[in-house]
């Protein structure tokens, strides 16, 4: 699928979010893992949870999903899942592998978890390592998926695993398989990253020397529960920047995830001179949950790095955007993650934005770009085949003088269903 943008004049309403993908991945993993049913609400109809509620199922769980869109699982308990027929497919997603590994790790039967042809490139030694560690039986084809768990023989032992980088998958992989280690394992985070797991099962969380220390015990339960799921903040990203670079516009987000592990984004894009307003904050289930409004405002060019990083990793193809069309220098730098995403997204936004005419330095672990003002220029740009690097375009094109093209526009689906209707809808030419 080919998507074209043209220049948009303002852009104004009301946005629609798909369902925040982080805890809909959690609530359908620790649903299948509760005793008795639980209920979803708004879980999404993304590409990626789909993935992880097929696996879900595959595993024997019963998952429906009733008029109303209330998901309902029926879950088997930690020592319940049933071994699957055939291997676990993850789609395009990094969550379902990693956190669906931890589990698997701790039962008494062996799976094999397998993706699409990107998936099978990322790597997954993160987790083996520590997995291997707890005397889980982990083969890996050179450092890859498809991921052979063998069945555990005498059970996982626990550790204390310090995070060698900040990853909320690599976390909650060691986590769940905690539940499964016969003593206390902990996971210590020097920078803290998405904190959605202990959150949901309601870990202790200790703060030690300046770092984060996270507990878990085979005794943990887990109970059946009702889950809500937010709107979204990595898919508000995509509108937040558009209702700041597109003259004349107003735009507004309702029920949008807030959890400060994941919107460092409003920080950043605050520095630059945007003008965001929350409204309504509350708490829904265990996530604050609020509604953003933003406007027009001119941005100047900011430093993003350091501890920022791990809770706007998804962000920084679309603060890339943001980049471009301010005045003035940004530096993105300690993100060398990107290279290891759906794509390299350093490098995709790198050559995307200098079809465009941005002045763009591609770094080991960054991006350092010279922004001009909203002085873009259409063209031709690459999905690469990853939602964020579509989308991230598209809102791009929105700027642009004339028209944008964007080539297989399609995987926008994997996080974001109706993207490309969402930005026509509240665009003017």
């Amino acid at each position: 699928m080919v998507q074209t943008v043209s220049q948009a004049a303002s852009v104004r309403g009301t946005v629609t979010l798909p369902s925040d993908k982080s805890i809909a991945h959690r609530s359908a993993l620790l649903a299948a893992l509760g005793a008795g049913e639980s209920q979803v609400h708004n879980f999404p109809r993304s590409a990626d949870p789909l993935s992880t509620l097929d696996c879900v199922r595959a595993l024997g769980v019963e998952a429906t999903r009733d008029e109303e869109g209330v998901l309902s699982v029926q879950g088997r308990g930690r020592e319940g899942l049933r071994p699957p027929s055939a291997p676990l497919d993850c789609g395009n997603s990094g969550t379902t592998m990693r956190l669906l590994t931890g589990i698997m790790a701790g039962q008494t039967f062996g799976s094999v978890l397998t993706g699409d042809e990107s998936l099978r490139q990322r790597p997954m030694e993160r987790i083996a390592d520590p997995l291997r560690a707890m005397g889980a039986r982990i083969d890996l084809r050179s450092g890859h998926a498809p991921i052979r768990v063998r069945p555990h023989r005498s059970g996982l032992r626990p550790i204390e695993y310090r995070l060698p980088v900040a990853s909320a998958q690599v976390k909650s992989c060691v986590l769940l398989a905690g539940l499964y280690a016969s003593g206390q394992t902990v996971v210590i985070e020097s920078t803290p990253s998405r904190d959605h797991t202990e959150r949901m099962l309601g870990l202790e969380v200790q703060e030690v020397g300046g770092e984060r220390h996270i507990l878990v015990e085979e005794t943990h339960t887990v109970p059946a529960a009702h889950w809500w799921v937010p709107g979204d903040f990595s898919g508000a990203a995509f509108f937040l920047v558009a209702g700041t670079l597109v003259p004349d516009s107003e735009l507004r987000l309702e029920n949008v995830g807030l959890n400060p592990s994941r919107t460092a984004l409003l920080e950043v894009l605050e520095g630059m001179g945007a003008d965001i307003t929350i409204e309504n904050e509350r708490v829904q289930g265990s996530e604050p949950v609020g509604d953003l409004t933003v406007r027009s405002a001119e941005l100047s060019g900011i430093d993003v790095g350091g501890r920022l990083i791990p809770n706007l990793i998804d962000e920084i193809p679309i603060i890339a955007v943001a980049a471009a069309c301010a005045t003035g220098r940004t530096e993105i730098r300690d993100a060398e993650e990107l290279r290891v995403k759906e794509t390299d997204r350093l490098h995709a936004m790198a050559e995307n934005l200098r079809v465009l005419g941005a002045e763009v330095q591609e770094r080991e672990d960054g991006l350092l770009i010279d922004g001009n003002g909203p002085n873009l220029l259409g063209g031709t740009v690459q999905s690469y085949d990853d939602h964020r690097i579509a989308m991230a375009m598209g809102v791009a094109g929105l700027v642009a003088h004339g028209t944008t093209t964007v080539t297989d526009a399609e995987c926008a689906r994997v996080s974001f269903p109706g993207f490309w209707d969402e930005l026509s809808r509240v665009a003017s030419s």
